[in-house]
């Protein structure tokens, strides 16, 4: 193996570092809050060279987004149940761990920094949500070739996540099972 084939082997240094530069970014968004930070400090609490960084992404806001965008394609699969509320109470469930876990808050208070943050914000924000729309389309798809009928991707947005991301930013409440599964019964009736 040359030296160029073991520099893009999947799992080598390269994945090391952007696991380190990625966990840092939400590490330090966790702790100080978005705009608090800087390259340089990704760069020493991943212990990697800032120019690296840079080479890498270019900039903090691309850094920032693909952090977004990698703990997004890294959920679970959508999950298949058998029936749409089934499906759907599983994938609140599933959302609702993921925010509110060791690092859930930081990357939803960094998502809604970002999208604030010029076009290429809003190019990550609109990422975010054609991927959540993707995922969620077709978890509905399934279901319709069940023979059910399901909402459409926009509703269970806003009547599903929405709530979930709501009450997870402002503090408003705990997300129970009892509340996850009223949210899903309200969403189907």
């Amino acid at each position: 193996m040359n030296e160029r084939e073991r520099a893009r082997r999947p799992g080598g240094r390269s994945a090391r570092v952007r696991a380190a530069v990625h966990q840092a970014v939400t590490e330090l968004v966790g702790e100080r809050g978005y705009g608090n930070f800087t390259i340089g400090d990704i760069a020493a609490r991943a212990g990697v060279a800032d120019t690296s960084l840079y080479r890498r992404w270019g900039n903090l806001q691309a850094l920032l987004g693909d952090v977004l965008l990698t703990r997004l394609n890294a959920r679970s699969p959508m999950p298949d149940t058998g029936s749409l509320a089934g499906d759907l109470r599983t994938y609140a469930a599933n959302v609702a761990r993921e925010v509110t876990g060791p690092d859930g808050l930081a990357v939803v208070r960094l998502a809604v920094a970002l999208s604030g943050q010029g076009p290429q914000g809003l190019q990550v924000r609109d990422e975010l949500l054609a991927e959540r729309t993707r995922q969620l389309q077709a978890l509905l798809d399934r279901a319709r070739d069940r023979g059910e009928d399901p909402p459409d991707a926009l509703e269970v947005l806003d009547h599903l996540l929405a709530p979930i991301y709501l009450r997870v930013l402002f503090g408003a409440g705990p997300l129970t099972a009892d509340y996850l599964d009223g949210l899903v019964d309200r969403l189907l009736t």
